[in-house]
């Protein structure tokens, strides 16, 4: 569905936790964001007819209803790496526009413990050998990739640099976020490498979060106007997609020879034409940037530039909150560490915030129209949002 259809499921609620690490679960955090969200669209539970939640690693969502009401609304789990969030956005999208329900929530919380990820081949469809020969680690995947990619496309390690030179930049500005305190390229590139070339700052952490998101068709939203302050944002489109043949991912590197395919590409695109815009029509974006070199490789497969011109962008501030292409105006992965199950809900609230024009000392001035997000996650999916004022 396009155009005016799919400008009928409309935002009308976000919420957020501070991200980073407290004493509460991760229920508990997603029940504050979930009532954050109805309070900023001005209904209550009893009001909402569907729900889809996920987390990886902090319980069931469904689970939720116990603290926010026993109203016997359909509540789906959903766990799809770090695209449960985006998963359940579409999931709450197509329940809306079938006619399943005219008020729906997505919520994604998480809440990991201290170190890396420690992913289990076995649920990777991965013999156990793969992770005794030490090919688990993600962050060696991240830059194999980026290191193929600076060496094709003539990237220099200071872009990457740059790029959490932002995201903590942004992160001061940013109430919500986990690292709020800035960062230069030098102290970044000096921080110690992890894996050639990405050094400890350009990577994001695991840590704990929550978001929800309120979703309403156009006749509920036109009821909830004056009753509330918040105003509602189009969601112009909402995509899934998996990995195609030839793709170069985590728990999957190989190069079959020729450029790999991407799936941030067959989502991007996806999203646009069901939008019915072009990367050159928005305002301000989120892309994943798990480390900074995702950043810079998303970029371009989402169609925001041409390959190897992320080295001149970046340098003269187009990234920026004042540039031509804000990118991760929240200070992203980055500045916001990891839970999985949020993220793709965080980026969604905070283009939501941008477009209302409620972004505070981040705000991206000149009133911006149209907003987009992208989320990568294992083993190749991404999801991806066009919002529009």
């Amino acid at each position: 569905m396009s155009g005016a259809g799919a400008a009928d499921v409309l935002v009308c609620g976000v919420g957020i936790t501070p991200f980073g690490r407290s004493d509460a679960t991760g229920m508990q955090l997603a029940v504050e964001a979930v009532n954050a969200a109805l309070a900023d669209a001005g209904l209550p539970w009893s009001r909402v007819r569907a729900a889809f939640g996920g987390s990886d690693a902090a319980g069931n969502a469904d689970t939720l209803v116990t603290r926010l009401g026993l109203t016997g609304l359909p509540f789906v789990n959903v766990r799809n790496g770090c695209a449960t969030g985006g998963s359940a956005l579409v999931s709450a999208v197509s329940a809306i526009r079938s006619g399943a329900a005219d008020v729906a929530l997505a919520v994604g919380f998480d809440k990991h413990p201290r170190g890396a990820f420690d992913p289990r081949p076995a649920d990777w469809g991965l013999d156990e050998a793969y992770g005794s020969e030490g090919l688990m680690v993600t962050t060696q995947f991240f830059a194999m990739k980026i290191q193929r990619y600076m060496y094709d496309h003539g990237i220099t390690p200071r872009t990457l640099a740059l790029v959490a030179e932002k995201a903590y930049a942004n992160g001061v500005r940013t109430p919500h976020a986990w690292r709020r305190k800035p960062l230069d390229a030098d102290e970044i590139l000096a921080s110690g490498l992890v894996n050639d070339p990405l050094t400890r700052y350009m990577f994001c952490s695991p840590g704990q979060g929550a978001v929800a998101l309120v979703l309403c068709g156009r006749e509920v939203a036109r009821e909830l106007s004056g009753a509330t302050n918040a105003t509602p944002v189009a969601l112009r489109a909402a995509v899934v997609r998996t990995r195609r043949f030839g793709s170069f991912e985590v728990f999957s590197p190989w190069a079959p020879g020729g450029t790999p395919t991407s799936v941030s590409t067959d989502a991007a695109r996806a999203a646009f034409e069901e939008a019915g815009i072009g990367p050159d029509d928005i305002d301000v974006c989120q892309l994943q940037d798990t480390e900074s070199g995702a950043e810079v490789m998303h970029m371009a497969e989402c169609g925001f530039c041409a390959h190897g011109e992320q080295e001149r962008l970046i340098a003269t501030g187009a990234t920026a909150i004042g540039g031509t292409l804000p990118v991760n105006t929240d200070g992203g992965c980055i500045a916001n560490g990891e839970p999985v199950g949020a993220s793709g809900l965080r980026q969604v609230h905070e283009i939501v915030q941008q477009l209302r024009g409620r972004a505070g000392e981040r705000q991206v001035p000149g009133g911006p129209r149209t907003g987009f997000t992208h989320v990568y996650g294992a083993p190749g999916v991404s999801a991806c949002t066009v919002l529009a004022r």
